[in-house]
């Protein structure tokens, strides 16, 4: 799970998506790159995510899985390239 992005389904942050950076038995760890950076992550409840089957970076999530270093950037530009394949809008600002 490692690696893989996923979509909030509860809490203030609903419907905000996040790489997963860390697991244990029930949680996981999330960062978006912003408003949780990698040093930081946010401990979510495994109930309450949406894996998204299509994976970002997959580079960026076998560096992760490793314990390689990972920089913010790299995460939101994953979760803005994933973004912008979802919307698939020339006006979204996805260049």
């Amino acid at each position: 799970m490692i690696g893989m992005l996923a979509f909030s389904k509860a809490g203030h942050d609903k419907q905000s998506v996040y790489m997963i950076t860390g697991e244990e038995a029930e949680y996981v760890y999330v960062s978006d790159g912003k408003r949780r950076p990698i040093e930081n992550p946010k401990k979510k409840n495994k109930k309450h995510i949406q894996l998204v089957k299509k994976c970002c970076d997959e580079a960026l999530g076998e560096r992760i899985r490793r314990g390689l270093p990972v920089r913010n950037e790299e995460i939101k530009k994953a979760i803005k390239d994933f973004m912008c394949k979802e919307d698939a809008d020339v006006e979204s600002g996805c260049n």
